[in-house]
């Protein structure tokens, strides 16, 4: 089926973090709209084999590696391709000024997307936002510049897409709740004894989605739904209380939305991340896809759960930093990328993972951050202090 033209031009996309999960799917995403979509700027943290092939195969205006010890290489693996070539995250922050972006895919893991995320806010560039912890650290500072700028920020989670597509048409009429699903993970119905003796392996086999490693250890400890919890709240711009998780094991119904008037809308589809990410990249339009379809027939049976916040205690972290405020969301992040890289380089048990984020929040004193700089300066703090102390 053809698909109708939604713009006259194409549109020129800067993918952030292209040799990842989700970088590579939105590729996959772009490559069935080759008269829709330009890449523009392809941008990687260290992997420089990828990049150099994405980058000859997508033919960008710019790429960028992150890790400097990998700019030689990139850079010669594409001297005969007609771009230029650039390393270091200050680099890849100056580039969305370059005035030739249309949108920014951001799908950079961690808080390494922050500073070109709001570098494109700033900049006036529209932006898919597939890094959620852009918000979980600085939700406040990034949406009062979004709205400064008048600059849409548009979901790619698939939770939040969801959640985006239920409010589609419902301006002005008020929201009594957001439920996030979450799939529980590989662990889910695991008691804390069960949990002590899991190993990293286990951890990265998720039942329905196919993600990073940072990811899907989230997704087993719960963290991610957390984040999710936090991300929601500024996107929306919706109190904490009205924000409720439940457990979907089949990843079918990606979130929903009720009402004042206690209706409920959902958004079903099979977990693949591709769909989101074309929703944000072409949307208010919905364009033919070749992706699988789902069938009810395939799932039977819908079941739920209320999560298990003493086995996973993860969840309720994070709305105890989102309460809090100011920095404390910023130090629970900080605290997560360092306690998940230690279970994955197996020097912690998985039950360690909300220790170590709740020392963090114990031991950080509360700030107010008002810049960029403030959040970077909390993460590097954390980050410190649980390197000297584990």
């Amino acid at each position: 089926m053809p698909h109708k033209k939604i713009i006259n031009l194409k549109r020129a996309i800067a993918l952030l973090g292209s040799t990842g999960s989700m970088g590579t799917q939105a590729l996959k995403v772009i490559d069935q709209f080759p008269d829709l979509f330009d890449v523009e700027l392809l941008s990687a943290y260290s992997n420089a084999d990828l990049l150099i092939q994405q980058a000859q195969k997508y033919k960008p205006n710019t790429v960028v590696i992150i890790d400097d010890n990998e700019y030689l290489k990139v850079k010669s693996g594409l001297e005969k391709e007609d771009c230029k070539v650039f390393s270091g995250l200050s680099s890849l922050v100056d580039c969305m000024t370059m005035g030739s972006i249309d949108m920014v895919l951001s799908c950079i893991v961690g808080i390494a997307g922050l500073a070109p995320v709001y570098a494109a806010i700033e900049n006036e560039i529209p932006v898919a936002l597939a890094n959620k912890e852009t918000l979980v650290v600085a939700g406040e500072l990034m949406m009062q510049k979004a709205l400064e700028k008048r600059v849409p920020i548009i979901p790619v989670d698939s939770e939040h897409s969801a959640i985006f597509q239920c409010l589609v048409g419902e301006a002005g009429n008020a929201v009594e709740k957001i439920i996030l699903t979450a799939s529980g993970g590989p662990f889910r119905g695991m008691n804390i004894a069960e949990l002590e003796k899991v190993t990293s392996k286990q951890a990265l086999n998720h039942p329905n989605w196919t993600m990073g490693n940072k990811i899907t250890i989230d997704s087993a400890t719960l963290m991610n739904k957390g984040l999710e919890v936090i991300e929601a709240k500024w996107l929306f711009d919706i109190n904490l209380d009205k924000i409720e998780v439940i457990v979907h094991p089949q990843s079918i119904i990606h979130s929903l939305v009720q009402f004042v008037d206690g209706s409920v809308k959902a958004q079903l589809g099979l977990p693949d991340m591709k769909m989101p990410i074309q929703y944000a990249l072409t949307f208010p339009t919905r364009l033919y896809s070749e992706f699988p379809r789902f069938s009810f027939l395939d799932y039977p049976a819908f079941t739920f759960e209320k999560p298990d916040l003493e086995s996973f205690p993860c969840l309720a972290l994070a709305y105890q930093a989102s309460k809090a405020g100011g920095n404390k969301p910023c130090v629970l992040n900080a605290a997560n990328e360092v306690a998940v890289a230690k279970f994955l380089n197996g020097k912690i048990k998985f039950t360690e993972i909300p220790k170590i984020i709740e020392t963090a929040l114990e031991k950080i004193p509360f700030s107010t951050p008002k810049t960029i700089e403030n959040y970077l300066e909390t993460d590097h703090e954390t980050r410190k202090l649980l390197n000297n102390k584990y």
